[in-house]
């Protein structure tokens, strides 16, 4: 399926390899305080290894106005050693006499890691001389930084004129993965979408309309679908712009569900709150079903306010309804792509990891693991998800989390990725 050369497709013995990896991750006071994108990049980098290559990596981290002490690569390097056990030299610049003194000392098997790509501002500007002194350190490129592959920078598309450019073993996991998942998913196919603005997720929602038998979404988008029925959404963050968007795809949703048996989710009851804060009062707004409402006030009927939102309340997660509905098809399903969460599961939790904006989240991901029962694979892509996925250690569980929350997004709407584009193609 991967039509592009790989690793697997050079001769690698006695070559000096430059790889492109994505080290962006997150650093607090000089310590890595999560290391799944760099234990992912150990497939392709124990191959070349393995393969009598030297090795030299560069990345990127964060978004650095110059040099910047705090997103240095050091650490990086550190944990790298510790992975691969092994000696990892660690130069603190990325192009210049320091970098070429020490590729000039290198040995089959040796690895070198480059400082932060992003000092450089050519970096960004996709600077074809910039490029050139990083392709004048080694003989093959190797573009194995998913999650920058959407772009067009110096590392990912000027410096393939000067090298031969070839994958890496995670890139081609990658692509193989979410455009089998959207392509040729084992059926029935479900779609959970989250994020906050319909216009960023517009391509993936209209192709999982056309290919998905089942699409769920939450998150603030989910509030303006809700406004776009009439719902009072009060405080909410919901995109205004786009409610004639949003009644569209609600339109050939309903179109599409008359055609064949699909079924477009959005919430029918919310978790609600004056503030985003861990300490904030929330309660469930049933917005159709009143369940919840008729059990708590029987015998008397159910006030008003179970069914609207106060002036100043926000949305901020769906309800259990909602979630238990979403778990429920789960069930039916045995592909789910991911890409979204649910409500604000970043917000710390009182008693417990669960914050009180993450039950959506957390009742879908419970689902997604077999917790219910059945287990479907799923491909988890988007960079909210992917960091609630792996603050939990749970990465390890689903079918695929991918390392890319951009490029995922790009592949999963159809879109070409100049950085994959930009390599040797079979």
């Amino acid at each position: 399926m991967f039509s592009k050369q790989t690793v697997r497709d050079i001769d690698l013995t006695g070559k000096t390899i430059l790889l492109r990896a994505d080290y962006n991750v997150p650093i607090e006071a000089g310590k890595i305080t999560d290391d799944y994108r760099i234990k992912q990049s150990l497939p392709t980098i124990n191959y070349l290894l393995d393969h009598g290559a030297k090795l030299i990596i560069c990345s990127h981290a964060g978004r650095p106005k110059g040099v910047d002490a705090s997103l240095s690569l050091f650490p990086v390097a550190k944990r790298l050693k510790q992975l691969l056990d092994k000696p990892v030299e660690f130069v603190p610049a990325c192009v210049g006499d320091q970098v070429t003194k020490a590729v000039s000392g290198m040995k089959a098997g040796d690895v070198l890691l480059l400082e932060n790509l992003r000092f450089q501002s050519e970096e960004k500007a996709n600077d074809d001389a910039f490029a050139k002194q990083l392709a004048g350190l080694a003989q093959i490129f190797v573009q194995d930084g998913f999650g920058v592959v959407h772009r067009k920078d110096a590392s990912t598309d000027a410096i393939t004129r000067h090298l031969p450019s070839v994958a890496g073993l995670l890139v081609e996991k990658e692509v193989n993965t979410i455009t089998e998942a959207m392509h040729n998913p084992k059926k029935p196919l479900m779609a959970i979408i989250g994020g906050a603005k319909i216009a960023d997720k517009l391509d993936i929602l209209n192709s999982f309309i056309e290919k998905a038998d089942f699409v769920a979404v939450g998150g603030a988008m989910a509030n303006t679908f809700l406004a776009a029925q009439g719902v009072d959404v009060a405080d909410s963050l919901y995109d205004k712009d786009s409610l004639k968007l949003a009644k569209d795809i609600l339109d050939r949703a309903e179109q599409e569900a008359k055609q064949r048996d699909f079924t477009f989710a959005i919430p029918h009851d919310v978790v609600v709150a004056e503030k985003i804060d861990k300490t904030a009062q929330t309660r469930i707004v049933e917005l159709t079903t009143h369940t919840m409402a008729d059990i708590e006030n029987y015998p008397k009927r159910p006030p008003a306010k179970a069914s609207k939102l106060h002036a100043n309340e926000k949305i901020l997660d769906i309800g259990p309804f909602s979630a238990s509905f979403i778990a429920g098809a789960i069930q039916l399903c045995e592909t789910v792509v991911w890409n979204g969460t649910m409500g604000v599961p970043e917000t710390a939790g009182l008693q417990g990891p669960i914050g009180p904006f993450a039950h959506g989240t957390q009742t879908v991901v419970e689902a997604l693991l077999g917790e219910l029962g059945h287990k479907p694979f799923t491909v988890v892509g988007g960079g909210d998800t992917v960091g609630y996925v792996e603050s939990r250690k749970l990465a390890d569980l689903f079918g695929h989390v991918s390392t890319g929350g951009g490029a995922s997004l790009e592949l999963m709407s159809g879109r070409k990725l100049p950085g994959v584009e930009a390599l040797k193609s079979k």
